[in-house]
């Protein structure tokens, strides 16, 4: 039950995944509670081929948004892809429903796995995304769509820099380190923007948009005398935890970038802008059926906003990184190229899944374990 309000909760409404879990899992153990997160976003992941194995089975279409639809795709995931046996997944799917659909609902499970149907190797992107990507080009796509398809792994950073990748049901909080707060959990890309603005060697940095606060502690941990800001008194509370734990001396502030300015010009900026963040839809699969044109024309123009903005608080010849975890041209690109700064060549040597483009940004794809990004530093002239 809980996984079917979760699931209706994203299609039907719009809602994240987290915020989803949140409202429908608080009154299961723990364990169930994840059960309930595995069975939700690995139907998110599949969805597309879970909907064309249903309409194979059924003499006319079920409607999307039909609740039979629904708990077939929760039957089907568990059956074909998480390891429930046939008979436990369609027992504890079938009380979700009553009357004919639940008559329907077992004889759609039972044609799809007497057939030995099965899901791809990979997922199906959506139509309309895979639409809005396909400039990317069929190879990236199917790099997508591989991303897609696997639980990525949890990577950290050492607050020596070092990004490390672990394996797969590492218990975070049990590392050596965790408690000293040598680490924190971050995606290695996630992790380039704030590397590429280099050593501080006490020099001042904003880091706009900072919660849950990442790029922060790497920031500081560089030696940067950081201001962090961020409009989300409920995320900047994360970022406090965080930094607690990690020993780390950093000025923060709870305010709107549209309104709120520094009170001298700094040395460097840091803006991850708030994004459709489509770049980690391996983490969170849901992204891919929530987003659409409106949210990606709104979130566009707050970002050319905030980058015009915080162009004006830098000192002659400091640097800005802006930086989106977004697939969207309009998100990255775009912002970029319509920038008041003169770009600022990234040429230091990079990993070998950071794509520079001619115009000297970055363009991330996401492949397994890696998030997409894009990235530009821009200077302000002496």
């Amino acid at each position: 039950m809980a996984a079917l309000r979760m699931l209706d909760a994203v299609i039907n409404r719009g809602q994240t995944l987290d915020t989803a879990h949140g409202n429908f899992t608080r009154a299961l153990p723990p364990e169930d509670a994840s059960f309930a997160l595995v069975i939700s976003s690995e139907t998110l992941r599949w969805l597309v081929d879970l909907d064309a194995l249903i309409d194979s089975a059924t003499p006319q279409p079920l409607a999307k948004d039909v609740k039979a639809r629904t708990v077939l795709r929760i039957a089907l995931i568990q059956a074909l892809k998480l390891g429930t046996p046939h008979h436990a997944a369609i027992a504890t799917a079938l009380p979700l429903i009553t009357g004919g659909p639940k008559r329907l609902v077992h004889g759609v499970f039972g044609t799809i796995v007497r057939g030995g149907k099965k899901l791809p190797a990979k997922p199906t992107l959506p139509e309309a995304v895979a639409a809005r990507w396909g400039h990317w080009g069929f190879g990236a796509l199917g790099e997508i769509a591989a991303a897609l398809g696997e639980q990525p792994p949890v990577a950290i950073t050492r607050k020596d820099g070092a990004s490390e990748t672990l394996v797969r049901g590492t218990r975070i909080a049990e590392l050596p380190g965790y408690a000293e707060g040598d680490f924190w959990v971050q995606n290695p890309a996630a992790a380039l923007p704030a590397q590429l603005l280099g050593p501080g060697e006490g020099r001042h940095v904003l880091d706009l948009c900072a919660a849950p606060g990442g790029k922060t502690m790497q920031l500081a941990s560089a030696g940067w005398r950081v201001t962090a800001v961020d409009s989300s008194a409920k995320r900047m509370e994360r970022l406090h935890e965080n930094l607690k734990r990690t020993r780390l001396d950093v000025e923060t502030i709870v305010a709107d970038l549209r309104e709120w300015a520094p009170a001298e010009p700094v040395d460097a900026i840091l803006l991850d802008a708030p994004c459709t963040a489509t770049g980690t839809l391996a983490r969170h699969p849901d992204v891919i059926h929530r987003i659409g044109a409106k949210d990606i024309a709104t979130l566009s123009e707050l970002q050319a906003q905030l980058l015009t903005r915080a162009c004006d608080w830098l000192k002659p010849g400091g640097r800005l990184v802006y930086a989106t975890c977004s697939l969207e041209r309009e998100e990255g690109e775009a912002i970029a190229a319509a920038a008041p700064l003169p770009v600022d060549s990234i040429s230091e040597p990079l990993p070998d899944w950071a794509g520079r483009t001619p115009e000297s940004w970055l363009r991330i794809l996401p492949r397994p374990g890696i998030d997409g990004f894009f990235i530009a530093r821009f200077v302000r002239p002496n």
